[in-house]
């Protein structure tokens, strides 16, 4: 089942699906084992492992502390597979890589991708490697049965996201607002209206990300978006309470 079909296969049991988020190596990656076994435990159904790197673009400042933590403890592109692995093989949910070009390519496309479906991942999510300059990662992808993840933003003109819905696969990333991850976002009108222009430039499940924090947020998704992201309030409630309060985080989102 690609991952398309196992998204609409999910949606048929509940209206939207929660993506949940953690960087791989912080705090530790034993913390990582407890924190997937815990979005597990929740019934989340995708999960992006994120590989740190230095410049992370589209991160808030929460998440580019967190990823220069993980690198100054020594973690490997190799611990990532690694934890990848570990997690495709103890649990049902679908392992997303999230990262950035430069570890992609420094590792090589075809060795990478490769690497990845081998570790059970399902899709890529790059957001500084733009579509027109992807023919080699789209076409390792491809070769290896991943999909590339498109992002559309609210700066993207109508014939810009038209572009990025023709070459989208799995499903399509829409940030919900302008700016970086991490900072809270008012779920109203103009996030609909957002959602109404990616909605007409794919058909594909759409997934919304970028300041999803409450169950509200994720009611104000359902008939709008197949899929809340759930990143920053997730690592901000494990290191200000705790794994009991990453747990009643992901239980109301869910």
């Amino acid at each position: 089942m690609n991952l398309e079909q196992h998204i609409r296969e999910r949606l048929k049991k509940k209206p939207v699906l929660v993506m949940s988020h953690l960087i791989c190596g912080y705090p530790s990656l034993d913390d990582n084992r407890q924190m997937l076994q815990i979005m597990h435990d929740a019934g989340v159904d995708l999960v992006e492992f994120q590989f740190p790197f230095s410049e992370p673009s589209a991160d808030g400042p929460v998440f580019t502390r967190a990823n220069q933590k993980a690198l100054d403890a020594g973690t490997r592109v190799a611990d990532c597979f690694e934890l990848m692995a570990w997690a495709s093989s103890k649990f049902s949910f679908m392992p997303v890589m999230m990262g950035y070009t430069n570890t992609v390519i420094q590792y090589g496309e075809d060795a990478f991708c490769q690497k990845i479906a081998a570790c059970g991942g399902r899709a890529l999510i790059i957001p500084d490697h733009p579509p027109e300059e992807d023919t080699q990662l789209l076409a390792a992808a491809k070769a290896h049965g991943l999909c590339v993840i498109m992002l559309m933003t609210p700066t993207n003109t109508d014939e810009r996201l038209h572009t990025l819905g023709t070459k989208a696969s799995g499903f399509v990333y829409g940030v919900a607002r302008r700016g970086v991850t991490g900072a809270k976002t008012a779920f109203d009108t103009g996030v609909a209206t957002c959602i109404d222009r990616y909605r007409h430039a794919t058909s594909l499940p759409l997934a919304i990300g970028f300041g999803i924090s409450s169950s509200d947020d994720v009611a104000f998704l359902k008939g709008r978006a197949e899929i809340a992201v759930v990143g920053t309030a997730f690592l901000t409630a494990w290191e200000t309470s705790g794994p009991d309060a990453a747990k009643q985080l992901l239980a109301a989102l869910t």
